[in-house]
């Protein structure tokens, strides 16, 4: 399938590309952000929501920091390593995205801002023409929702990026950029249960680096996946672990390729602190609780229910091999 026709803009400081996506806006004129292209370049080629615009942020200065502290949106995952001062949680996600090819191309913030995935949505145009399309790429027909039938409020696609969770249990924050100015927030926050939505940038703005605090450096964890292949594949379950070593009480849990959104489990792992820590039981019940409170639905390659009944695996394993890593 031929890639659509698109006008590709190519700003080389942060401030002409908020300037270029402000005077975009004002003409009305719909655009897309690219970075490495990994993600959204295979959309259009399959005709799904392409724009007539696309800024790309590759030639922009300065927008790949690679440090413990801060990474730029334009550090590729492939660079996500020990060598390079990045925190050991971030690495090993880093390393279990798809391919080391595309590892080689990949951004850290594609990979933030990845779109959303339904095994209806993520299909050539004319398959999609044949099952008079979905509600999240309706072409117009105000089609419905192919796996909640009957409900054209909430889009259920599923987000299926790696290092999100464990930037949320890192504690980091998120650095938009656009046309109205910088705004900063916790990367907990940045995203919108939304398939549609997907996160809070407004118009305009970039996701322009990820910052962590100090503390994070004490921080050690581990991230667990679930896919269908060992290499390629987007995860269909991820748990991520984080604590200040031997510290149980700074444990934190996040989820990915779940729901809509990656999300932090605080009540879950308050619920456990609550009841005492118990080693091997308290665990158990950890994972159990991180298992029930996880919705996600029929729209990737393996079921739900085995999806559902893997994050209480993970979630073991994610947290286990975090305690083994002080003994």
């Amino acid at each position: 399938m031929l890639m659509p026709p698109f006008t590709l803009h190519n700003p080389t400081t942060v401030e002409e590309a908020c300037t270029l996506a402000g005077e975009l806006l004002e003409k009305g004129e719909a655009f897309d952000w690219v970075a490495g292209g990994t993600d959204l370049l295979p959309n259009y080629k399959w005709h799904i929501n392409p724009k007539p615009h696309v800024i790309s942020l590759a030639r922009i200065e300065g927008v790949d920091t690679l440090s413990l502290h801060e990474i730029g949106c334009m550090a590729r995952l492939g660079d996500l390593t020990a060598e390079n001062g990045i925190h050991p949680l971030i690495v090993e996600a880093a390393g279990k995205v798809a391919s080391s090819l595309i590892r080689r191309n990949a951004t850290l913030g594609g990979n933030l801002c990845l779109d959303t995935r339904c095994f209806w949505y993520n299909q050539g145009e004319d398959w999609r023409r044949s099952i008079d399309w979905c509600h999240k790429a309706d072409c117009g027909t105000g089609a419905e929702c192919r796996v909640i039938p009957n409900q054209n409020t909430l889009c259920v696609a599923t987000y299926q990026g790696d290092i999100a969770p464990t930037l949320m249990v890192l504690d980091a924050e998120v650095h938009l950029i656009g046309p109205n100015g910088l705004r900063v927030i916790p990367i907990t926050e940045f995203y919108q249960l939304d398939g549609m939505k997907k996160n809070v940038l407004e118009d305009g703005e970039f996701l322009l680096k990820v910052t962590l605090s100090k503390e994070a450096a004490g921080r050690s964890g581990s991230y667990q996946k679930l896919r269908v292949r060992d290499s390629w594949d987007f995860p269909e379950a991820g748990v991520a672990a984080s604590w200040i070593p031997g510290d149980v009480s700074s444990l934190q849990i996040a989820t990915t390729a779940l729901e809509s959104i990656p999300r932090c489990h605080p009540e879950e792992v308050s619920a456990v602190l609550d009841d005492g820590w118990d080693g091997i039981s308290s665990i158990k019940a950890l994972a159990a609780g991180v298992r029930k409170s996880v919705q996600p639905v029929n729209n990737t390659s393996l079921p739900p229910r085995y999806r559902k009944s893997m994050v209480r695996v993970l979630t073991k394993r994610a947290v286990e091999k975090m305690i083994e890593e002080i003994q």
